[in-house]
């Protein structure tokens, strides 16, 4: 009787030493068989499943593709916030809208120029010879079917749109050079799209020059996980010229037969109208124009859009030929006027029911925005809490982003990381490179909720003040076992949160006044930073510290109660449990936060 064969769940990716530990065997038995079948690989390169599917078989288990009710759930814990209002409609009222598709690689590989072929080639429908605006977006119609382009390549702005809770693309190109090959660049558009979890199509650009290596350019994409699918993987890689214009039919093609396969759907009769913003100017004519993405339900003329703090009723609504639109269904780039003062680009819009209930919803976010500034920002993912947020099921994998000195600590730190044991949990790295700490980190650590993890490197200065904002973790670490240590006690949760003081405002007190009911009240000119309400205080005389650890009893300027003054502004503070206030007295203003 043949024995039952061990069934083996496998993801649509994962590395040579995944796979090994998912049999329980030796990685270089891996590595052997992928070698017979003609895959060079090495341990911690990325295979898709269809080549995990035939190691598996012989070595004697069977392979299936994890495409459970469960793993579906752990996608859409990650939903942007645009594709979760629709969540709840009814599925009989979804109907299939045209994929949005971003262009991403690197710099020099011809991401514009394909983009201006893709749109020359193929404009709408009753369109040709119109001069096209730049909006930000534009669609175009192959074989009957429209595809939304976002014109705005790069991985930067993709992942800046993400960072704000949008989801800007259902489909990436991930444009090649066929001279060039995979670059650093491409690794790093590739790890944003596969964040962003979406379908890739790559274009194999440039094959028209005479130094173009196709196979060659092949090879290392199947290195980085990306196995064409002539070699029996599961990506499409076609080849292209932008500057010839050829190729460009099968490119939108291999995207149709992409789109076909997920669930790229919305309910255009929609009450709960939503999108995303693409491009917002200022013109001194027409005032603020915005380019909307509409994602769900119908967008009209007349209608209240709200996004962010932003709010207006759309006077007029354009297509990228400026001609003016009645309506604009799921996945129409739109550009719109109304808005009273310019949206931040990649926030969600919605539409009120009216303007008084818009007006009211802009009210609430104000005040939630000016609560969170007095509170201060605080980590959505530390590496303390982690264990803590995966007890209470807010948290699946300890998402992290690697960035190290030298390419010869890369691969060592990868395969400590990798070694630790989790318990149950998961350790993802989502990029792992070598450089300074930079603003695309940042962006990408905010939009997949990861923390930044250095070592022996910087972090630029525009990066610090992204992660202050967004409220990112950045670790950074010059000794390796330190390193491990700790991410080995955040899986353990018994990493301890460290604390520190920080002084955020000094005010100078000038003179002393006897107020009934309050008291006696300070009267200062704040010398630096600022005074906040809620903080606490401490109140020094020369080298003596008269009280600490008080709080603020009242905080005025010119008799009005503030939440806060700023330097260069006279006030009146009270102290609660202290009276015995001289002039030349120094409040500080102090807060406690967490460090790493």
């Amino acid at each position: 009787m043949a024995k039952e064969r061990q069934i083996i769940e496998v993801p649509d990716f994962l590395t040579v030493r995944e796979l090994a530990n998912l049999i329980s065997v030796s990685p270089i038995e891996v590595m052997k068989q992928l070698i017979g079948s003609g895959i060079m690989a090495s341990i911690n390169q990325q295979i898709d499943y269809d080549t995990a599917a035939i190691v598996i078989d012989s070595l004697g288990f069977e392979a299936q593709p994890i495409h459970t009710e469960q793993a579906e759930l752990v996608d859409d814990s990650d939903l942007p916030q645009w594709r979760r209002l629709y969540s709840d409609e009814n599925p009989k009222d979804l109907v299939r809208r045209p994929p949005v598709v971003t262009i991403l690689g690197h710099v020099d590989h011809g991401k514009t120029s394909l983009l201006d072929a893709i749109r020359n080639a193929h404009v709408a429908e009753g369109e040709a010879g119109g001069i096209t605006q730049h909006i930000g977006a534009y669609q175009v119609v192959h074989n009957g079917q429209k595809l939304t382009f976002l014109d705005t390549p790069g991985h930067a702005a993709f992942t800046a749109m993400r960072a704000r809770g949008a989801q800007g693309a259902d489909i990436a190109v991930l444009v090649v050079a066929a001279d060039d090959g995979v670059m650093p660049t491409t690794k790093e558009a590739l790890a944003h799209a596969r964040a962003a979890r979406i379908p890739i199509v790559v274009a194999l650009n440039k094959v028209d020059k005479r130094n173009a290596n196709p196979e060659k350019a092949k090879q290392e994409l199947s290195d980085n996980g990306l196995v064409p699918d002539e070699w029996g993987g599961t990506t499409m890689v076609v080849p292209v010229s932008a500057t010839q214009k050829t190729g460009i039919d099968d490119l939108l093609e291999a995207i149709v037969l992409t789109s076909e396969e997920a669930p790229i759907v919305a309910n255009p009769k929609s009450k709960k109208v939503a999108g995303t913003v693409i491009e917002a100017r200022m013109e001194k004519a027409r005032g603020v124009l915005a380019t909307l993405l509409v994602q769900n339900g119908t967008l009209r003329p007349g209608d209240t859009v709200i996004v962010g703090t932003a709010i207006g009723r759309i006077r007029a609504m354009f297509d990228e030929k400026g001609k003016q639109l009645k309506e604009a269904p799921p996945s129409t780039p739109v550009q719109i006027m109304g808005l009273d003062t310019l949206p931040i680009v990649g926030d969600l819009f919605t539409v009120a029911k009216n303007e008084r209930e818009g007006r009211a919803l802009i009210e609430d976010r104000k005040d939630t925005v000016a609560a969170a500034a007095v509170r201060g920002a605080r980590p959505q993912v530390t590496m303390e809490d982690f264990f803590k947020q995966f007890q209470a099921g807010h948290a699946k994998e300890l998402r992290l982003i690697l960035k190290v000195d030298v390419q010869g600590s890369l691969e060592p730190l990868v395969n400590s990381i990798n070694d630790i044991p989790t318990g149950g949990l998961s350790v993802k790295i989502l990029l792992a490179e070598t450089g300074n700490i930079t603003e695309n980190d940042v962006n990408l650590a905010i939009s997949s909720e990861a923390i930044v993890i250095g070592f022996n490197v910087d972090v630029d200065n525009a990066a610090h003040r992204l992660a202050e904002s967004n409220a990112v973790e950045i670790r950074t670490y010059s000794i390796i076992y330190q390193l491990l240590e700790d991410v080995e006690k955040a899986l353990k949760g018994l990493l301890d949160p460290v604390y520190e003081e920080r002084v955020i405002g000094r005010a100078e007190v000038r003179k002393v006044f006897k107020i009934s009911k309050l008291g006696k009240i300070a009267g200062c000119m704040v010398r630096d930073g600022e005074i906040r309400r809620n903080a606490k205080v401490r109140v020094t005389r020369g080298r003596q510290t008269m009280i600490e650890n008080a709080t603020i009893g009242s905080l005025k300027r010119e008799s009005e109660d503030v939440r806060e003054v700023r330097a260069g502004f006279e006030c009146g503070i009270g102290v609660n449990g202290f009276e015995e206030f001289v002039p030349g007295d120094v409040i500080e203003c102090v807060i406690t936060e967490r460090v790493s």
